[in-house]
């Protein structure tokens, strides 16, 4: 049997935004797609199922659709779900939300402790339609950041698209560096950024060949090279890691800023 994708719905408009960009991802990866709403139990009946699967199913008339409605805690039973999900998919807002929030507060619990890659659909109409172009993932390094590569190259191909490889790096300030040596020089000396990204990249380019793939290395911040690099992309793609001895994701301060301001829906990838 085939995992589904699962999609929290909770009546906003972020989260009917959510149902559609999930829709063409179950269509374009053939899999079964499963609309949740999770309420508490004080909160008023209202079919957010029945008006999400309505309009699944006059967007993508082919998609195996199934509903279910639960009266616990959104972000745990989604967590929950995700278990045995292909991927979660959230808006990036809900409606218990405070006006002025840049991302929900269901959307980020579920994001930092979620066991399957989690999806927060951000951005406009473009980016949310697979209008705009590539797919950007960003590279720590290949014992950090496989598993998100590996996604990125299957979302690549699957949308028939060009995948961009961010790998960004910077000497701490507090770093000696001998006289008339450059940061990059010094770095260098031990292992090339530049390589760094190509060792990330080497096994899942074997298994994606058809995937073009335009690398990026920058000397710098790499959350603006993420949120730089895709301004113009339809997916972002990042990876975390498991926290020792905590339950949850190593979101980090940069994950939590993407999450917050990536221009277009975002992927976080837990590392396996």
């Amino acid at each position: 049997m085939t995992i589904p994708l699962v999609v929290g719905v909770d009546g906003s408009e972020a989260s009917l935004e959510a149902a559609d960009w999930a829709a063409d991802e179950a269509v374009r990866h053939d899999v079964p797609l499963h609309v949740l709403h999770a309420a508490g139990r004080d909160e008023e009946q209202v079919d957010v199922v029945g008006r999400t699967a309505e309009r699944v199913r006059a967007r993508a008339p082919s998609v195996r659709l199934s509903t279910e409605v639960l009266r616990e805690d959104a972000a745990a039973a989604l967590v929950d779900k995700g278990r045995d999900a292909f991927a979660l998919v959230l808006g990036s807002r809900g409606l218990g939300d405070l006006a002025g929030m840049l991302l929900g507060s269901v959307s980020l619990a579920v994001a930092a402790r979620a066991h399957c890659p989690v999806v927060v659909v951000r951005g406009g109409a473009a980016h949310r339609g697979a209008a705009a172009g590539d797919v950007v993932v960003g590279v720590e390094d290949e014992e950090s950041s496989g598993t998100a590569v590996r996604f990125a190259f299957r979302e690549a191909q699957a949308r028939r698209c060009r995948l961009v490889a961010v790998h960004a790096w910077s000497v701490p300030v507090a770093t000696p560096t001998p006289p008339g040596l450059s940061g990059y020089a010094l770095q260098a000396l031990e292992r090339p950024p530049a390589q760094v990204l190509a060792d990330a990249l080497h096994d899942p380019g074997q298994r994606y060949p058809d995937v073009p793939v335009t690398r990026e290395v920058v000397d710098g911040s790499a959350r603006r090279a993420l949120l730089k690099a895709s301004a113009e992309a339809d997916l972002l793609v990042v990876g975390a890691r498991r926290r020792n001895g905590h339950i949850g994701l190593q979101l980090g301060l940069v994950n939590h800023a993407l999450l917050h301001h990536a221009p277009c829906p975002i992927v976080v990838v837990p590392q396996t």
